[in-house]
């Protein structure tokens, strides 16, 4: 097994909070700040994750029709596959469901 962005757990697991270097005295990050600056903001974190999900989806449909098909063998490495490919996507639905409640509660704030 290769530890790739798919069997790695890319932005599924533990590489999520990658710590960033701070920012040396005199640098200056601009008006977006340092994670816009350098182009990896939330957005494009958010893409990220959804694209290994898509990813992690379509190698456990592929190795599962491969082991259908009698093209693979190892009944350990489809269902690994699908372990991550089931996690992944509980994952990003908890995401989703924390940020929707997150949402609510400050729509309901009083002004």
């Amino acid at each position: 097994m290769t530890a790739g962005p798919i069997n790695g757990m890319g932005a599924f697991g533990a590489g999520v909070i990658r710590p960033e270097t701070p920012l040396q005295s005199g640098q200056s990050s601009g008006p977006l700040g340092p994670q816009e600056a350098r182009g990896g903001g939330f957005g494009a974190r958010i893409a990220e994750a959804v694209d290994d999900l898509a990813s992690a989806q379509s190698k456990a449909a592929e190795s599962a029709k491969a082991f259908e098909l009698g093209r693979e063998t190892d009944l350990a490495s489809v269902m690994i596959d699908q372990q991550i490919s089931s996690l992944g996507f509980q994952f990003a639905l908890n995401v989703r469901n924390k940020a929707l409640g997150a949402y609510r509660d400050i729509m309901n704030m009083p002004v």
